[in-house]
């Protein structure tokens, strides 16, 4: 796929950017051609558009030519997202505020645009601890809202999803099974949340293999940090954050008083916690190839599976480290006991997603860190956080 970038928008952001951000800007950002802006390829649909993932994979669908449509009940982001979609594109995507476990208000979306080619479904509940002391919550929100979008697929002649899946279908990998390639079996989920993405992820294969008009690609991701190089969207949850980064920034700038580390007495080198931490433009920029796979006719079965990562394993306390070497900064932490749910250790074989899909992680751990911290003093800056 080609890339379409600005110089003229690159000038502006250098005024303002370091050498670093100038760098690392170049290196990744993909921005759209101005002339090349009425010849939409599709409008997609992204649900939880305004979310962490969601919002980078916006701007990427926008800078290749898509029209996009966020659908999004903001229970975990903010509206001014859009704002900030728009400052780094150059295009306002259209918003609904909408939860789409209401059936009725999410069909009047699909009714208001007509012309829906894809979905790239993020709205979802997230967070492991939460799901399980609120797993009635998850179940809910998670698998309610797809049932209803596939619903509304076929009456209105979408082609397509993309599902927002995870590694958390794995479980706990066997040590054989270490890399993960998509081969590996499904194992009984470590949580609620997990869990949904397995049901999810049935619930796809078994509806496209009904009969319905449907196709489906699934990604299941890994662990996805940092923020655009812009500085201008990145990780900011409402209330006290669920995942490791924007806990661990907010630590660092001195927001939260202490960083704890669940477990150090893991089957690992240092006893914590080994995940796959993927940057989360270079995640992005997967769905874009996704929806192209889907929307050109290219894929080889009616529902796809990719494992999206970088083919690293990285430990909690290695992150730790690595964070304050790029920054500077030292963390407050501590060792505490471990968390419900956690899976020990896991990481990608990317190898199907670089062959098949096109698409590989190109973002250094270091570069990627950077860019989260870049995030955090921005807001600090604003009077955000």
């Amino acid at each position: 796929m080609a890339e379409h970038r600005s110089s003229a928008v690159f000038f502006c952001f250098e005024a303002n950017l370091s050498p670093f951000s100038v760098a690392f800007a170049k290196k990744i950002l993909s921005l759209p051609d101005n002339k090349n802006t009425n010849k939409m390829k599709g409008t997609i649909l992204v649900t939880g558009g305004t979310g962490f993932i969601g919002s980078h994979t916006v701007v990427e669908l926008q800078s290749v030519g898509y029209k996009v449509v966020i659908v999004d009940n903001l229970s975990n982001s903010k509206k001014e997202v859009v704002d900030g979609i728009e400052k780094i594109s150059g295009i306002r995507p259209d918003f609904e505020e909408v939860d789409c476990t209401d059936f009725a208000k999410l069909e009047a979306v699909f009714a208001k645009y007509g012309n829906i080619d894809g979905i790239i479904h993020f709205a979802a509940s997230k967070a492991v601890g939460e799901s399980v002391q609120k797993p009635l919550l998850y179940y809910r929100n998670n698998i309610v809202s797809l049932i209803n979008l596939l619903e509304l697929m076929p009456k209105y002649g979408t082609k397509g999803i993309i599902f927002s899946s995870s590694c958390t279908v794995y479980g706990q990998p066997d040590p054989e099974n270490l890399p993960v390639t998509e081969a590996a079996p499904i194992k009984k989920a470590e949580s609620p949340y997990g869990n949904t993405k397995q049901v999810n992820e049935e619930i796809i294969q078994d509806y496209v293999h009904s009969g319905a008009n449907v196709r489906a690609i699934l990604l299941r991701y890994f662990n996805p940090i940092g923020s655009h190089p812009t500085s201008i969207i990145g990780e900011m949850p409402n209330g006290v954050p669920q995942n490791l980064i924007p806990y661990l920034t907010q630590t660092a700038i001195g927001i939260r008083e202490q960083l704890s580390v669940f477990g150090d007495d893991y089957d690992t080198p240092d006893g914590s916690c080994i995940r796959d931490y993927i940057y989360v433009v270079d995640l992005a920029k997967a769905h874009v190839c996704a929806m192209a796979r889907i929307l050109e006719n290219k894929q080889n079965e009616p529902v796809e599976i990719f494992n999206v990562g970088t083919g690293k394993g990285v430990s909690v306390l290695e992150l730790i480290n690595t964070f304050e070497k790029v920054t500077g900064v030292k963390l407050n932490y501590k060792i505490v006991g471990r968390r419900a749910g956690d899976i020990e250790k896991v990481w990608a074989d990317p190898k199907k997603a670089n062959e098949v899909l096109g698409w590989k992680a190109e973002t250094s751990l270091e570069d990627t860190l950077a860019s989260a911290w870049k995030w955090q003093l921005k807001l600090r800056e604003e009077g955000i956080q």
